[in-house]
């Protein structure tokens, strides 16, 4: 697994710098070809329209998303200028309703989407689509990054949140890259059933695979001692110093995270590192 395509999806123009500051940082380590998508997105709710409602209405919404996309793009091209790595834009409009296709198709093909954290203050419920597009329909790993930080040039410690899930493990698989140039990756295992397969030595087999491809681990295993497990992993990662969490998504339902919380989402609130998700 190697970093040579690299996305984003750029949706408001005060959070393009923080992007495509880390997207670059990106493109330089690995040496990638990095896609800036610059989407404007009508927000009109398609049942807002009534039968016979004016055609010029509809027109003047798109044309609306339009220019946000080409002044996204120009501002990409100035701020991307005489850079040393590859890249490309594209300004592109969509209706919300159409997000999901097309987020999948322009990202299918990548080998890791960098995107902002999707819940905030001005975030709309697009960034949110987006990323979900991006992990359910494109099946891409996700870089989510944290408000107002960059990325460590040279990722050291990595936590990798292991509960022995389907998705935890192609978390694993995406981070590859990141996980053989670290110099520490910590295996956390929060509150491991006592009946589990692994119940004498839980994380061992995800530690002897890793260690396979080189990467020099350790094996957490923490007391579910607060109310919300991204809570525990978040104190682990401020105690460890780590640079990069590296976690499944979604392992519930997304109606159910969305309405009862859950830890993909509390980490997408909270978190204070770079999250690599995979679902």
């Amino acid at each position: 697994m190697e970093y040579k395509s690299v996305s984003t999806i750029i949706l408001q123009p005060d959070l393009l710098g923080h992007v495509i500051d880390n997207a670059e940082i990106i493109s330089e380590k690995f040496d990638s070809h990095l896609d800036l998508i610059c989407l404007g997105v009508d927000q009109t709710r398609p049942d807002f329209y009534y039968a016979g409602a004016s055609a010029v209405l509809m027109q003047d919404n798109l044309a609306q998303a339009r220019e946000r996309a080409q002044t996204l793009e120009r501002d990409v091209r100035k701020r991307l200028e005489g850079a040393l790595f590859n890249w490309s834009s594209a300004a592109i409009t969509a209706q919300a309703a159409t997000l999901n296709g097309l987020v999948a198709h322009r990202t299918r093909f990548s080998d890791l989407v960098v995107l902002p954290r999707p819940y905030g203050e001005n975030r709309g419920h697009e960034h949110e689509a987006v990323l979900e597009a991006a992990l359910f329909n494109g099946e891409v790993p996700v870089l989510v990054l944290p408000d107002e930080r960059q990325i460590a040039r040279e990722v050291e410690t990595v936590i990798i949140a292991w509960n022995d899930s389907p998705e935890a493990l192609r978390a694993c698989h995406a981070a590859m890259p990141f996980l053989k140039q670290a110099q520490s990756v910590c295996i956390t295992i929060i509150d491991p059933p006592p009946h589990g397969p692994d119940r004498s030595d839980p994380g061992g087999g995800l530690s002897q695979w890793l260690a396979r491809h080189g990467v020099r681990t350790e094996v957490s295993v923490l007391a579910r001692t607060m109310p919300r497990i991204s809570d525990v992993l978040n104190r682990h990662v401020s105690d460890k110093g780590a640079q990069m969490v590296v976690m499944g998504a979604y392992g519930h339902s997304r109606f159910r995270e969305a309405i009862m919380g859950g830890a993909t989402r509390h980490m997408l609130e909270l978190a204070t590192v770079p999250v690599l998700m995979m679902h």
